[in-house]
């Protein structure tokens, strides 16, 4: 059983993580993460698949979109469909919405996060957007 406390600091951390990403707001985001060579970032849609291997090429491609993306004013809501605890290292299973105006797709996700120093923080997401069903 997940202790309540870690299960809730967890889903805070990857609410944090996203809304950051949305704001558009580098610094919240880049606090949400491991900063290791290990990070790992991936996005698939239906014009493929984007992944980043290791913080620094995260770090430096994120960048340009931290630095052109307008933030997003819209709701995110997050269904979890599973948080499991590993000792320091934990699994999270669930699906995103982002209701803003604009053409954005629910995508299903999944995060492993690292507790270092008594904090949680992302070391891998993964985030696929929904095709619609033909």
């Amino acid at each position: 059983m997940v202790a309540q406390t870690d299960e809730d600091a967890i889903k805070r951390v990857i609410e944090k993580e996203s809304t950051a990403y949305f704001n558009v707001d580098y610094e919240a985001w880049a606090e949400s993460w491991v900063q290791a060579p290990h990070a790992y970032w991936s996005y698939t849609d239906a014009s493929g698949t984007r992944f980043l291997e290791g913080w620094e090429a995260m770090k430096n491609s994120l960048t340009r979109y931290f630095k052109s993306a307008q933030p997003s004013s819209g709701e995110i809501t997050n269904q979890w469909l599973e948080v499991r605890v590993y000792d320091a290292g934990a699994y999270v299973r669930f699906t995103q919405l982002v209701t803003d105006g604009t053409d954005r797709t629910e995508t299903t996700q999944i995060r492993v996060l690292e507790k270092q120093n008594g904090h949680w923080r992302v070391v891998c997401m993964q985030a696929t957007g929904r095709s619609p069903v033909r």
